[in-house]
């Protein structure tokens, strides 16, 4: 009877350490959306078979639909940004093993594609936290056009632009139009028909999207408001922030050539 008791109680306590432990894990990853929200999908459908995965510098919501992540959120301050831009880009691709549903190396050989981050590597300013970047819970199918062209001018852009803001809410994700949707891979993964970068400024209280055409030859990017972006895609990027702001047009900057 001792001895069951005891069992009890070792399991009883298990439990709680394992609770209190998520309970702060999930706390710092609502950290990464304004007033302490994270990204919410607005069409329940697309809610099947999701997975939140938090890490040291971002939170993303995978899917074992499209074996992609539905977004990436992350808060971008000046001192980080410019403490990432001190570390020498380092990392190798590899399999999130907390998400079975996932793609892998044999999807992307030969695929066409390159393994687009949504959460930028060059965003994080530790060695830890960029090693997480490189999980395939964060990559989507890119072209090599655009990874290596618009997209990284954009990335560097939001960088810049956090440094002179001060801070940035940052969340990244991929649309998936036009049917049937093409796939790489024995996974099947769902090659999106853009990507989209929203940015949300508290200090000015403004907010905007850059969307990019994922096309093989001179992809394409435009600018449109958080209001058109969750009609088109079914994410609400910025559910804490007023309407008002999400329907209102921020001029974001150009993209611009990163310096060497």
């Amino acid at each position: 009877m001792r001895q069951r008791v005891l069992q009890v109680c070792c399991g009883v306590v298990a439990f709680m350490v394992h609770a209190t432990a998520w309970a702060q894990e999930n706390s710092a990853c609502q950290a990464f959306g304004p007033d302490n929200r994270l990204p919410v999908i607005t069409r329940p459908f697309m809610l099947k078979q999701t997975e939140l995965l938090c890490n040291t510098g971002y939170a993303v919501l995978v899917s074992s639909i499209t074996h992609t992540p539905l977004w990436a959120a992350e808060h971008l301050q000046a001192d980080t940004v410019r403490l990432a831009e001190r570390l020498m880009r380092a990392g190798s691709f590899y399999e999130d093993s907390r998400w079975p549903g996932g793609s892998g190396d044999q999807d992307y050989k030969k695929s066409g594609y390159s393994r687009g981050h949504m959460a930028p590597s060059a965003d994080q300013p530790t060695p830890a936290a960029q090693f997480e970047t490189f999980a395939y819970s964060n990559m989507v199918p890119q072209t090599l056009a655009l990874n290596q062209g618009i997209w990284a001018r954009i990335e560097y852009t939001v960088r810049e632009l956090a440094v002179r803001e001060g801070d940035l809410y940052v969340v990244t994700g991929p649309a998936f139009h036009g049917h049937p949707i093409s796939t790489i891979g024995p996974h099947h993964v769902f090659v999106p028909s853009s990507t989209w970068k929203a940015v949300y400024s508290a200090q000015r209280q403004a907010a905007g999207v850059y969307v990019c055409k994922n096309v093989q030859h001179a992809p394409h990017c435009d600018q449109v408001t958080v209001a058109t972006l969750i009609r088109n895609t079914g994410v609400d990027p910025f559910p804490a922030v007023a309407d008002k702001i999400k329907q209102s047009f921020w001029r974001l900057p150009s993209p611009r050539k990163m310096r060497r």
